[in-house]
């Protein structure tokens, strides 16, 4: 695969005489283009199966609601048991993890099961997003065309960028906030050399799924709120959105998390655990409907059958938009407490105490649902639920002012619950400029982006300083990964330790029954720092550092009696071929020496044999001439 890289790169560099990162952008463009016939494939089956399923639950009794999800959930534990365990959860931050630990090799039956389990959890009722999937799916695109044409470690998680950045664009048809999530959420780079692909790719995702839909809409289309106006006496009001919000967020995150750890802690069979979700699932769903009925109806929806939060809940997020849906509830309100339509004539939804507290439970139920879905072993996103959370939290927020007296006559809470989302979003991600653009581009009108800003910017400032990792790092830094908050370790997770220069072993291998003394020769020949001991089979087993010889020579007398065995340290690290450089930097950090051996793949014994010294100067050394590539 390496070859057929460097024969690829011959022909542009040479005969096209390109420069090496426009065939980057190339493969981006490819990449763009599956991932968006990809998500219109994905899409389409979604709709199907949500349609069916939506058929079936409507003729159900109310207390037969949990089939759908039981059965839904069993099939995605079947599928990841069988094809990827990496398909479970969320996706986003399975991404992650394997740009960190694999450099971005994600093998492709990720993708496809991704695919699969993600419809049969979200079809049937199980309160998840689509944005994870896609990521997955555009991740995992990027990665085989990578893997395909063997192409190094620092474009390959790039290529895993553009595939992320193509999902999100094409999902919600914003471009924009896909390149911002893959380069302020996955990849936390924001170099010429990344941003470049990636924006292609999203152009190309867009692109495509504009011109097989045949329209350039978004998914939450807020015309409506273009005869609204933002003044500055709602900055108190919106700094208030983004405080709860932020609250929001965290909210989610921790319950998402205690979910995890406690289905982590009950190990039950996988078969079992997914099932059981299913099961409090479908109880949130038919204790909702009951209280619904006995309230008179559902705020945000037409029929009582089917709960609000299953699914995505595209469609109550659509109706907590659209400003007249606020009025339609005042006058059922009205008609309900005057006996006739009309009423007296309150302004806004001031006579909407009813509204106020289901849109406030719905923000309860979808966190518990979304929780214990994806907690359990479904599969999907948790984008569209934040998503879900902030139109509630919003418009709940937003009734509340206007009951009060709060809300300027030319506004409406739908404006509060576009801005909500935006918030939640951003307090969960701990990604405002994401945040800010993906509802930007979901509206399209400049009315909003003020108080998107600052409602986004007050959520992530009030949920990072409460929660130092957001929803797709929480996971990856109890497992031990070190996330990083700079561009700096993303380059550094490019580059692999084998770039480094390595310092030769001696030509006369260091036995831990050689003599002290044969060491101080070998230093006056070689200058080497550090000194790699093996054994018989020349497999290492430990290092004599110079450090330890210098305090040797204090006394010169003794020398002639000691062994290397006296001297050397097994408890030192080494690097191994598979590592990247924060990886290296990292073991030189915990132990204060000049060099660590490199050694190469384990043998038939398993053992590894050394191939040289990588010094801590050497490193540097890389990493600043990386740096002055980027530039």
């Amino acid at each position: 695969m390496a070859t057929r890289w460097a024969q690829i790169s011959a022909i542009l560099t040479k005969r096209l005489r390109l420069r090496k990162e426009w065939y980057v952008v190339a493969l981006g463009s490819i990449v763009g283009t599956l991932t968006g016939l990809g998500t219109l494939g994905f899409a389409w089956a979604l709709h199907y199966a949500e349609a069916q399923v939506r058929h079936a639950q409507i003729a159900m009794p109310v207390w037969l609601l949990f089939v759908g999800p039981v059965v839904g959930m069993a099939i995605t534990g079947i599928l990841v048991r069988l094809f990827a365990s990496d398909a479970r959860g969320h996706g986003v931050p399975q991404v992650m993890r394997a740009l960190i630990e694999k450099g971005g090799h994600i093998p492709a039956r990720v993708g496809l099961t991704k695919v699969a389990a993600s419809i049969a959890t979200v079809a049937s009722g199980g309160s998840a997003g689509t944005e994870g999937p896609i990521v997955q799916i555009g991740a995992t695109a990027g990665s085989v065309v990578g893997q395909r044409l063997g192409v190094p470690r620092e474009h390959m998680m790039t290529l895993v960028g553009c595939g992320a950045a193509a999902g999100i664009s094409a999902i919600f048809n914003a471009p924009i906030a896909g390149v911002f999530f893959a380069l302020e959420i996955l990849l936390r780079d924001f170099s010429l050399k990344t941003f470049t692909p990636i924006v292609v790719s999203a152009v190309f995702a867009a692109a495509v799924t504009h011109m097989a839909q045949g329209q350039n809409e978004a998914i939450f289309t807020v015309r409506a709120l273009g005869d609204l106006n933002f003044t500055a006496f709602e900055f108190p009001n919106y700094i208030v959105l983004g405080l709860l919000c932020g609250l929001l967020a965290i909210g989610f995150n921790r319950a998402l998390h205690a979910c995890e750890d406690l289905y982590a802690r009950l190990k039950l069979h996988w078969f079992v655990a997914p099932i059981t979700g299913a099961l409090v699932l479908g109880a949130l769903g038919i204790a909702w409907i009951f209280m619904v009925r006995a309230a008179g109806g559902d705020p945000a929806s037409e029929a009582t059958d089917i709960p609000s939060f299953f699914g995505n809940g595209y469609e109550t997020i659509r109706w907590l938009l659209d400003p007249e849906s606020y009025e339609t509830a005042l006058v059922a309100a009205q008609a309900a407490e005057h006996g006739a339509a009309g009423g007296h004539g309150v302004h806004g939804s001031a006579a909407l105490p009813l509204a106020i507290w289901l849109i406030a439970l719905l923000v309860l139920f979808k966190g518990a649902a979304t929780s214990v879905t994806l907690a359990s072993g479904g599969s999907g996103g948790v984008f569209a639920p934040s998503l879900f959370i902030g139109a509630a939290g919003g418009a709940a927020l937003g009734v509340v002012l206007d009951r009060i007296g709060f809300l300027p006559e030319q506004s409406s809470p739908a404006a509060y619950a576009l801005v909500g989302m935006a918030a939640v979003v951003a307090g969960s991600t701990h990604g405002p400029l994401t945040a800010i653009l993906m509802l930007f581009e979901l509206t399209r009108d400049p009315y909003v982006l003020l108080p998107i800003m600052l409602a986004a910017v007050v959520a992530t400032l009030m949920s990072q300083a409460i929660d130092r990792d957001n929803i797709y790092t929480h996971p990856l830094r109890r497992a031990g990964l070190r996330i990083g908050r700079t561009g700096d370790l993303a380059i550094l997770r490019k580059i692999a330790a084998t770039s480094v220069p390595v310092v030769p072993l001696p030509d006369e291998p260091v036995y831990a029954s050689d003599p002290l003394s044969k060491l101080i020769t070998l230093h006056a020949h070689s200058r080497l720092p550090d000194f790699v001991v093996v054994d018989a089979q020349g497999d290492a087993i430990g290092m004599v550092t110079g450090k330890d010889m210098r305090t040797a020579l204090i006394d010169r007398e003794a020398i002639p009696l000691l062994l290397v065995a006296e001297l050397m340290r097994n408890d030192l690290p080494a690097v191994l071929t598979t590592d990247t450089l924060d990886l290296v930097l990292e073991r030189f950090e915990d132990d204060d020496i000049a060099s660590l051996p490199l050694l190469g793949p384990p043998n038939l014994t398993g053992h590894r044999r050394p191939l040289g010294l990588v010094t801590r100067a050497a490193v540097l050394e890389r990493y600043r001439r990386a740096l002055e590539e980027e530039l």
